[in-house]
This record gives C-alpha cells, structure tokens and sequence, in this order.
C-alpha cells in the first residue's frame, strides 16, 4: 500500500502540476469541473444506504465550475452565492413535483454536497484567476494540504504514539503536529522562491501565520471526511487512484482549505 502510494504520487503529481502551470482558464475550470463531477459522484454514493440523494442538481451545478470564467469578473462571487438559494429552491421543487418520494434528508444530503465540494472547489478557480499573482499563490494551498497530509503521515508512521481522535484512529498527535511543521517548512521555502524568482515580497511571518492556519484547517477537512465514512461504513470514497483511495480522498483536505485560503491570500 505504501508503494502504491508512492507510485501513484510520482505519476499524477507531475500531470497535475503541469496542467496547472500550463493550462489556462478555461481548462482549469473544465479540470476542477470534472474533479468536482466525481467527487460528488463519490460522496452521493457514499449515502445510498442512507438516503436518495438528488444527484442530477449536483451535478449540474458542479459543470457550472466549467464556465465560471466566461462571465464577467465582477459577478463571479454574486453567482457562486446565488447557486445556494437556486439549489435550495431546485430541491424543494423536486419534493412537490414527486408528491413527497423524496424527504428532507435527501435534500439535506445533496444540498450539502453541493456546499461542501462545489462551492469550495470553485474557490480554486477564483484564487488563480481572479487574485493579483493568483497563478502562483494558489500553490500555498496544495503545499498547506498536501504538505500537511504528507508530514503527518510521515511524522505519524514514525513517532506517532498517542492517538489524537476516534474520528481516525490511526492519527496521532505527534502526526497532526508533524503535519503542520512540515507545513510551514514548505511554505516558507516556496516564499522564498517566490520573493527571489519572481520579484515578489511576501511576508515571511504572515506566511507563517497562514501556514499553521491552512494545516490546521486542513487537517479538520481530512477528518470531517473520515467522519463521513464512518457513519456511511466505508473505507474509501472509491479505489480510483491507488494507495489513496477516491478522488475524494485525495482533495478532501484541499477543499476544505480553499476557501479559508482566498480570504487570507487576498491580504498577502
């Protein structure tokens, strides 16, 4: 499994990067679209046992992502915050016209997908896009996430002797504080190279700051979609990539640090 891990880190990394560097708007957006098709994809269905997901309202707003960047830039954010009214209203609509063969679970099922992965996902676009240097400060998210997911992995495997939660058993404390030094480290080194290569001039200490706050953040996302698990009885979204699970796996610590992130880098 280690391997595998490993393997597959090695492979996708460099794809993933590669798009982002390269690609421009419109492919991103298609790309964050997809992810975000099966992610909710995954996450509905997680919940078939438990409940009917509305899942076609989902999806649809998760192709939305696709096209965020034709409309105009100064109605971006209205937009996003208008999908939550219209989704609510969708679903209502879907419990009348069904004469009731879907509940309130169901829409509070799907609805929260939506928030959940959607709306933070399209915070990805919007940082690159729509932030001064937003191309390269979007890199502070995948390094707090990622970073942190890496070191606390490594950190726990090694030294990890005191469990932190029953929400995951196998995470530990010292896996949790390894995950936000590693964090910081790698934050800290890509300020660097930001400051020197590209003529920028962030601040050391608020990147600091920022690097426990992302981790941290992160960390509560990664366990916030092992609670999920739990309580749906799986162990993984899917076996998509190996060693990591589901696509959903992979990001889920990345989506809960999106849109934390937009907030504190447009202060940068």
């Amino acid at each position: 499994m280690t391997m595998k891990r490993i393997l597959s880190g090695a492979i996708l990394f460099p794809i993933f990067a590669l798009i982002m560097i390269f690609g421009n708007k419109y492919i991103i957006d298609i790309g964050i679209s997809i992810i975000a098709i099966m992610s909710l994809h995954e996450f509905y269905k997680a919940f078939r046992q438990k409940a009917k997901p509305i899942e076609w309202v989902g999806y649809i707003a998760a192709a939305a992502i696709a096209i965020i960047h034709i409309i105009p830039s100064d109605f971006i954010l209205p937009i996003v915050a208008a999908i939550v009214p219209i989704s609510i209203l969708i679903l209502f609509v879907n419990i009348i016209l069904s004469n009731m063969k879907f509940n309130i679970v169901d829409i509070a099922i799907t609805f929260f997908g939506i928030c959940y992965i959607v709306l933070f996902l399209m915070f990805a676009s919007i940082i690159r896009e729509n932030i001064p240097n937003g191309k390269i400060l979007i890199w502070f998210v995948f390094l707090s996430s990622w970073g942190t997911d890496t070191f606390a992995w490594l950190i726990g495997r090694k030294f990890g002797k005191h469990k932190f939660t029953d929400v995951s058993p196998k995470k530990s404390i010292e896996g949790c504080i390894g995950g936000v030094i590693g964090a910081v480290v790698l934050m800290l080194a890509y300020t660097a190279i930001c400051n020197y290569s590209f003529s920028m001039d962030i601040s050391y200490a608020y990147v600091t700051f920022i690097a426990i706050l992302l981790s941290v953040v992160s960390q509560i996302g990664d366990l916030a979609a092992s609670s999920i698990k739990r309580y749906c009885e799986i162990k993984d979204y899917s076996n998509l990539i190996p060693g990591h699970g589901g696509m959903l796996d992979r990001i889920d610590s990345v989506i809960f640090t999106l849109p934390f992130a937009y907030f504190l880098l447009v202060l940068l």
